[in-house]
């Protein structure tokens, strides 16, 4: 396996990883944004 090869895998793997944690952020802070309108009277 060529080095180069191996370095495309494991940016395709970085930027999944990237994308995961972004969309877990994500949806962290649309449930907090949910639940503090829900408290607003």
């Amino acid at each position: 396996m060529a080095d180069s090869e191996l370095h495309k895998r494991r940016l395709g793997r970085n930027v999944f990883v990237g994308v995961v944690l972004f969309a877990f952020v994500a949806l962290i802070f649309a449930v907090t944004m949910v639940k503090l309108q829900a408290q607003l009277p």
